[in-house]
């Protein structure tokens, strides 16, 4: 008698119906395991599969079976019924897709690449409430990278202290003061000191500016205490929330999209422990999945790396991911992503930050182009005359792209990037 049935949930025949979910996974068998069979059984675990035949099973349940229905190598494609899976709930999904599957000992290493989600599945999000139009109708800015920076060092300024450093960033010209992760309500800096502080002087900033400025203050904390930061800056005249959404959970994030949504907020998704799942290339989650489930549950924007600043990642995930965010139709990329039709779900912002300074700034605009958050954040804070000349700076950088000229060239009649370039050049920060 049979034990296992996992060569039931491969067919290499298959053709996935309309309505199907479609996985793309590396991975690697272990020792004694054929390729074949462990796609098996990452079809079989991830759905209506079990370790062993099963005395009696309702025959319907046979059309609810994921199938392996393409393997090249380390990789194979499944595809999963949409009945599968709870409208709404992409928490659910994970559980699924990216669950028990990653512990099985018949797989030495299994990395989910990416899902393309069907318009069946997909109908049931809102996605992002503005869309990228409206965050740069909010901001009225045009045209341009919308600009922030981080206080730095991140974690240390009292409340006080942390507004005065963000009233220098918005004097140089930037549209945005960011907390950084670690940075929610400690005791030298409350969140609500840091709001009242925020608050006086960025109307103070839009007064002497005539420019609207804003900030991504961080209110991750549980539900409840994320609810009433979130009503703190509304009642404050803020436009946005920034939430550590990897730390905080997924189902936390689709509980504050609506309730930000509801206060006019935009959500800034700082990505914090993404790289716990997604640095090993052979194992566990990939940052363009990751950033797919933020769009699809609603955020606004999300970091995606710089490929030229200090922390990983390469010029063509970062050009993958800045498409998955911001196009309506996501074409396919060799090994890395599916093709994904995004239906009415609103565009989101690719967030580059990380090690960047001016003389960079070309560098991170030839892969974004200007649809994108740019924080510059050490790289305005440790220039030679300050926080606000290293903002002036940026932004002259900024316009040399656009001129299409050598930030040398433009240096010669902008002081304040001829200072940041002696100090920095074009070093690129490890």
């Amino acid at each position: 008698m049979a034990i296992d049935w996992y060569k039931e949930f491969v067919d290499l025949e298959y053709e996935p119906a309309k309505d199907d979910l479609v996985c793309l996974y590396y991975f690697e068998p272990a020792a004694g395991i054929s390729g074949k069979e462990a796609a098996g059984r990452i079809a079989s675990e991830s759905s209506t599969g079990t370790w062993t035949t099963l005395f009696t099973m309702p025959p319907r349940m046979k059309a609810l079976q994921a199938t392996a229905f393409d393997i090249e190598g380390n990789v194979v494609k499944i595809a999963y019924p949409l009945e599968l899976w709870e409208e709404g709930n992409v928490v659910q999904l994970m559980s699924g897709i990216a669950g028990n599957i990653f512990g099985m000992k018949a797989v030495k290493n299994l990395r989910l690449i990416d899902v393309a989600l069907p318009l069946a599945y997909i109908k049931h999000f809102k996605g992002p409430h503005f869309g990228n139009a409206g965050i740069r109708k909010m901001m009225k800015v045009n045209g341009r990278p919308l600009t922030g920076a981080v206080p730095k060092p991140k974690i240390g300024f009292t409340a006080k202290e942390h507004a005065e450093i963000g009233y220098e960033t918005w004097m140089g010209g930037f549209d945005f003061v960011k907390d950084d992760e670690n940075l929610t309500s400690t005791s030298f800096n409350r969140f609500d000191d840091r709001v009242k502080f925020m608050t006086k002087l960025r109307d103070k900033a839009e007064k002497e500016t005539g420019e609207k400025k804003s900030a991504f203050l961080n209110i991750t904390a549980d539900v409840e205490t994320m609810k009433k930061r979130a009503d703190l800056l509304a009642a404050n005249g803020w436009n946005y929330a920034m939430i550590d959404v990897v730390v905080a959970g997924t189902s936390s994030v689709m509980t504050l999209r609506d309730y930000c949504s509801d206060l006019g907020l935009a959500i800034h998704a700082h990505r914090a422990m993404h790289s716990t799942f997604d640095r090993n290339k052979k194992h566990g989650l990939t940052m363009q999945f990751l950033a797919k489930i933020m769009r699809l549950v609603g955020v606004s924007q999300i970091h995606t790396g710089t490929a030229v600043g200090k922390l990983t990642g390469s010029r063509r995930e970062s050009i993958a991911l800045a498409d998955l965010l911001r196009e309506k139709k996501t074409k396919a990329v060799e090994g890395m992503l599916l093709e994904q039709d995004w239906g009415k779900i609103k565009s989101a912002f690719p967030v580059s930050s990380g090690g960047l300074h001016p003389g960079l700034v070309p560098d991170v605009l030839d892969i974004y182009g200007t649809e994108m958050i740019l924080l510059v954040s050490g790289g305005i804070h440790g220039h030679p005359k300050g926080t606000r000349a290293g903002a002036k700076a940026t932004m002259q950088a900024i316009e040399a792209w656009q001129e299409h000229i050598p930030l040398e060239e433009k240096a010669r009649k902008a002081k304040e990037l001829k200072e940041a370039l002696e100090k920095w050049g074009h070093y690129k920060p490890v």
